[in-house]
């Protein structure tokens, strides 16, 4: 396990409220955390600052994920049901026995937080857990004088106890509060700059030789030419097909009109550009076209730009449906994977 030498950050907030520039560094990394489980299908369930932890540099790690849990735990009306958390910061709607959306629940929780970070105090007090709890259910609280309109405004549209309009993370991550001295990260720029070098990448041949065969397969084992790849977080799936790649082509820019995609055709592949905005950006998606023979064609699909796991959304809910009518599939079984 990693050590964590800084502490809690709840320890800092005993001594009093932080400046408004030190909560929102703390307040960035959170949200930037969240978002990430988030997008995994990951949902905390008990955020607070007891639960968030700092290293010797001040970089905030988040904690205990005793009580969290996974999409694949959804019940048929796509909530879940457990009640748990800490009381002063669980969601009005986890208290109602009714279901809850995780993410959503986890966001009333960030805000909870960011109004300790910036008070010093929680927004629900009450010695009384009932009284405490209606006044959750109301979202009943006041900010105190010092806090800038701006904070104001993002902590009224976390804390709002109507889970279905209250704002979400991608709306948080656009807030001008939130936006203010946002770090920059090495690592953003690498992928940036990764990503807008894939984009302008293509292949200049059609033809797949034999040394194009071996480099996709492991040893002697063609079994890797008509499976999804297996590194890089499944950001890459590859199929083959007898079809003829004008087929191909057209079913690629079918699924593009579905997916709303802007299409950039080629003699060798297309380019799929998403037109809405992600958690990494839009989403890019290439396909090139291999001949092995002339009627038998080898399909590379990768992510070229965007989340991988917004890809792997698109390619399960949208791309393999498509594929079913043009994928050849082998003596032995081999085709897309499902």
């Amino acid at each position: 396990m990693e050590l964590v030498r800084g502490g809690e950050l709840f320890a800092k907030i005993a001594k009093g409220r932080l400046r408004e520039d030190t909560a929102r560094n703390y307040f960035q990394q959170l949200i930037s955390a969240i978002d990430f489980c988030h997008s995994r299908g990951v949902y905390h369930r008990d955020l607070k600052p007891e639960n968030l932890l700092l290293d010797e540099q001040g970089n905030l790690k988040v904690t205990d994920f005793g009580l969290s849990t996974f999409s694949d735990h959804l019940r048929q009306d796509g909530l879940l049901h457990t009640t748990c958390g800490t009381p002063a910061y669980v969601a009005p709607e986890v208290i109602g026995k009714k279901g809850y959306d995780g993410a959503k629940a986890d966001i009333w929780s960030c805000g909870v937080i960011l109004y300790v970070l910036l008070a010093g105090y929680l927004p629900f007090q009450d010695d009384n857990i009932v009284a405490m709890y209606r006044k959750i259910y109301k979202g009943d609280f006041k900010c105190p004088p010092w806090l800038s309109p701006e904070a104001r405004k993002l902590i009224a549209k976390m804390l709002d106890p109507r889970p279905s309009s209250r704002i979400s993370i991608a709306k948080i991550m656009e807030s001008s509060w939130f936006r203010k001295s946002i770090p920059k990260s090495s690592m953003t720029k690498d992928e940036q700059a990764e990503d807008e070098v894939n984009v302008g990448k293509g292949k200049e041949s059609q033809t797949m030789n034999a040394f194009h065969i071996i480099s996709l397969s492991e040893g002697f084992d063609l079994s890797g030419l008509f499976e999804e790849k297996k590194k890089l977080e499944k950001e890459e799936l590859r199929f083959v097909t007898t079809k003829p790649a004008g087929s191909v082509i057209s079913m690629l820019e079918e699924v593009a009109k579905t997916g709303n995609f802007s299409v950039k055709k080629s003699d060798s592949g297309v380019r799929l550009q998403g037109q809405e905005r992600g958690r990494k950006g839009k989403l890019g998606i290439a396909a090139d076209i291999f001949a092995v023979t002339p009627s038998f064609l080898v399909v590379e699909v990768k992510k070229s730009s965007g989340d991988t796991l917004e890809y792997n959304q698109f390619c399960s809910k949208e791309l393999k449906p498509a594929l079913k009518d043009i994928v050849w599939t082998s003596t032995t079984g081999n085709s897309v994977p499902e």
